[in-house]
């Protein structure tokens, strides 16, 4: 079998007629073993590898990004135990049982069949190898749609048994769902709650996984609360893929299929943000705020915003501000989870150890263990905190911190500035973006989960006040600093 690359190799050079026979039979044979030329984009090769450790992994993107092959191609490879050499993902060296699933038999035979499979009539041209195929059974009551599938499995190249791939769908009902042990679980597609527990249920004995993969325009439900609200567990993995990451769309392809996408879905369709509808806080096309990354010019003031966290992530966000202008840039942000400030800090100092740092009230809390407040301890473990907790700008003639710290006056602040063009972020912020989309309200109330970064910006936003510019060498040696104040 030759790839795309060897058999250009291959043809450069060639007489007419055997260019087109080679041609020929080279198109053939990809037909038949459509995998050999895989090569996933950098969101997909993030969501392989995070199956080392992951039990649940959800890949959640927008339509035709390419998620339905990602996953069609890790069930494949566990099928046949033949892993590509750039795969960094779980690896099985005996034969597996797989479950490949949709909303009904027919999207079921459309899609996870289509991709493992290749089309009715065509079986063999999809991500498994043909030469791998072996003895199936079809089900019943809906035309071309397989029961199962033998599928040969190699380990370290050698033929140790047989795989077996099934085809299930949720129309089935929680109870066709229970049955034996299961390597891994494919949902192509939101699946409810209840046939989501019971595949997951089905990996207990096995130490297996599930994956799914869909475009969330169910919005916020249980099944996609669980990857990304707070019930969200160290075993379960997120991985957002928007068209912007699908390699093969050039640009002006890009604007043209977002543009055809209702608006009120555009973005789910587009981007895999789950539909939030007015319920988002910033409703605000990601293109009108996304600016590419800039060199810094020496008269923007500058300051950091950090939210403390454990159990949370403890996240810092880094402000540029052109007071000309008054147009504020976030440049780089930084979140962790379970990180003490000695681990935290370095990424921080990194972006300018002169920087003043903004903080909430919270910073004033001693930590259990030493007893000391954490500003205090960030503060020592290099990072230039402010004197103060962060608070908004005190109203004329009043003291300095009388102006409380409410946070919806800050939010309010940062979509004004959203919306009339004065807060921009650089393009490369991913994490940032990723909150930005997901941030919304329930019942009228903020939803408080990935926010770790939003609330490190609004914090830099609300001291921007002591936003210094860069210190300039004097002519002894010596900095010169701006008026801010520390701990």
């Amino acid at each position: 079998m030759i790839s795309a690359d060897q058999l250009d190799e291959m043809l450069a050079g060639l007489p007419l007629e055997a260019r087109a026979a080679l041609l020929s039979e080279a198109v053939q044979q990809l037909a038949r073993n459509k995998i050999a030329d895989y090569r996933p984009y950098a969101k997909q090769r993030e969501f392989h590898a995070l199956g080392k450790t992951m039990r649940e992994r959800l890949l959640r993107a927008g339509n035709q990004n390419g998620k339905s092959f990602c996953v069609g191609s890790e069930a494949s490879y566990h099928l046949t135990g033949k892993y590509p050499d750039w795969w960094e993902g779980r690896r099985w060296d005996r034969p597996t049982v797989v479950w490949a699933s949709g909303e009904t038999a027919e999207a079921t035979r459309d899609n996870p069949q289509r991709v493992l499979l290749g089309m009715p009539k065509e079986t063999g041209t999809g991500a498994i190898p043909a030469d791998c195929l072996g003895d199936y059974g079809m089900a019943s009551g809906t035309a071309d749609l397989y029961d199962y599938i033998k599928v040969k499995h190699f380990t370290n190249g050698v033929f140790d048994g047989w795989s077996v791939v099934r085809f299930k769908y949720y129309a089935q009902g929680r109870r066709k769902w229970q049955g034996p042990p299961v390597d891994f679980v494919w949902f192509d597609e939101e699946p409810p709650e209840d046939i989501y527990d019971e595949g997951l249920a089905r990996t207990i004995a096995t130490g297996g996984m599930a994956a799914m993969s869909f475009t969330p325009l169910q919005g916020m439900s249980t099944v996609v609360l669980r990857f990304l609200g707070e019930d969200r567990t160290p075993d379960r993995a997120d991985v957002n893929m928007t068209i912007e990451d699908a390699e093969h769309i050039s640009p002006e392809e890009r604007a043209r299929i977002i543009a055809s996408f209702p608006a009120h879905e555009r973005e789910a369709r587009a981007k895999g943000i789950p539909t939030l509808g007015s319920g988002r806080i910033f409703p605000i096309e990601e293109e009108a705020i996304k600016v590419e990354p800039f060199q810094i010019p020496d008269h923007f003031a500058q300051i950091n915003g950090l939210d403390f966290g454990w159990d949370h992530p403890a996240a810092a966000a880094r402000i540029v501000w052109d007071r000309d202008a008054d147009i504020i840039y976030v440049t780089h942000c930084h979140r962790a989870r379970e990180q003490t400030p000695i681990l935290f800090a370095p990424a921080v100092k990194a972006w300018g150890e002169w920087i003043p740092v903004a903080w909430p009230h919270d910073g004033l809390q001693h930590d259990k263990g030493s007893g000391e407040q954490l500003a205090k301890q960030y503060r020592d473990a290099g990072l230039n905190m402010l004197e103060d907790k962060a608070t908004h700008p005190p109203a004329d003639g009043e003291p300095e911190g009388s102006g409380g710290n409410g946070v919806e006056a800050g939010l309010m602040e940062m979509l004004d500035r959203m919306q009339t063009g004065r807060l921009k972020v650089f393009s490369n912020l991913n994490q940032l973006f990723e909150e930005i989309r997901l941030y919304h309200r329930k019942d009228g109330k903020i939803v408080k989960l990935m926010d770790d970064i939003i609330s490190a910006v609004r914090y830099a936003i609300m001291m921007k006040r002591f936003a210094i510019t860069k210190p300039r060498p004097k002519n002894n040696g010596r900095r010169t600093t701006g008026n801010w104040r520390s701990v």
